[in-house]
């Protein structure tokens, strides 16, 4: 009886297993795989920062900057408006300008351009007393990141060490002068030059432009230096009138200041206005009053006004934009004719 009733229990529970089995699912390759793991924030990809805007570039005004003029001497009219034109400039614009003056010295020219670099100045503005022994100091400026730009006269250095050059080719105004001469004394004639400071750019360059351009007929008795000094030029001068008295058909002079030493000297010697031919450099109101007075028939133009042109390819400089390595001023020449109508427009 026992055991009757065992069988039933069993078989109840075998049709029971039967049943569990046959709900479970299949088992397969591809679902017998892991399951990929759930992310968690250890195991998340790193997500980007969100992009930002790149700051903004410092733009420098005219405020900001400190500009070095180690200025090269006082020794004419054309000099004082230069050295005007930049601290007249300065004030307006708000520039910290550090001037120097080198009394016509090269020595002092350098030491005041140290001086600058170790004051970090943002940019030197150089006007060369002569166009040789720059390279030292143009290579510590530049070693320091100070550019440098040569004003008005020229240097020999190399390019590399200097970022532009702005002022007068000197060079053209010889040949301007040589075309007048020409113009002058066209059946040829005997001419005497005062030039300016020896081995400087004006100097070198009005020669060579003179010799270049005038005739064949024209002969060039002599040549000493002036230093574009009236004081030192005078008596060249009255040395000049006394060796070659009755042989002088024209003066080419360097620059207005010489001019006026040499018409004092025109003068005492006995000379009129006209008796000998004069052509000068720079376009002073002093050399404007000459042409008035008949003593020069040309006064080829060299403006001295560079500071606003110097200060805004300063701050373009600070500003990281382009600038062109020559930039020439625009000059002329004037003459007699209409030189008492201009005279009272010139600003040096």
């Amino acid at each position: 009886m026992k055991s009757t009733k065992v069988l039933p229990v069993l078989v109840m529970v075998l049709i029971l297993l039967a049943t569990l089995v046959g709900c479970a699912p299949a088992v397969t390759p591809e679902s017998a795989q892991p399951a990929a793991p759930v992310a968690t924030e250890k195991s998340a990809e790193p997500v980007a920062p969100a992009a930002t805007e790149a700051p903004a570039k410092t733009v420098y005004t005219y405020a900001d900057m400190t500009l070095c003029y180690p200025q090269l001497g006082a020794e004419s009219d054309w000099r004082t408006a230069n050295t005007a034109s930049f601290k007249e400039t300065a004030a307006e614009l708000g520039v910290n300008l550090i001037f120097s003056d080198a009394q016509q010295k090269q020595e002092n020219q350098i030491s005041a351009m140290r001086a600058c670099i170790q004051q970090e100045v943002d940019v030197i503005a150089l006007p060369p007393v002569v166009e040789d022994g720059w390279d030292a100091v143009l290579q510590e400026a530049k070693d320091a990141g100070i550019p440098v730009i040569i004003v008005d006269r020229s240097v020999s250095a190399d390019k590399s060490l200097y970022v532009s050059h702005i002022g007068s080719d000197m060079v053209l105004e010889g040949r301007k002068a040589g075309e007048e001469m020409n113009k002058l004394l066209p059946n040829g004639g005997n001419v005497l030059e005062i030039s300016g400071t020896t081995g400087s750019g004006a100097a070198v360059g009005r020669a060579q432009g003179f010799r270049e351009t005038l005739n064949a007929n024209i002969t060039i008795l002599d040549s000493q230096t002036g230093n574009f000094n009236p004081t030192e030029a005078k008596p060249v001068a009255e040395a000049f009138l006394k060796k070659y008295e009755g042989q002088i058909d024209g003066f080419f002079i360097h620059n207005d200041g010489m001019a006026e030493a040499v018409v004092e000297a025109m003068k005492a010697a006995g000379l009129q206005p006209g008796d000998v031919k004069m052509i000068s450099v720079d376009g002073t109101r002093g050399g404007f009053q000459m042409m008035i007075d008949g003593w020069v028939q040309a006064d080829v133009e060299c403006n001295p006004l560079l500071g606003p042109q110097v200060m805004e390819m300063a701050l373009m400089l600070m500003n990281g934009e382009e600038i062109e390595a020559e930039v020439l001023t625009n000059e002329t020449v004037y003459y007699p004719d209409n030189a008492a109508e201009l005279l009272p427009t010139r600003k040096y």
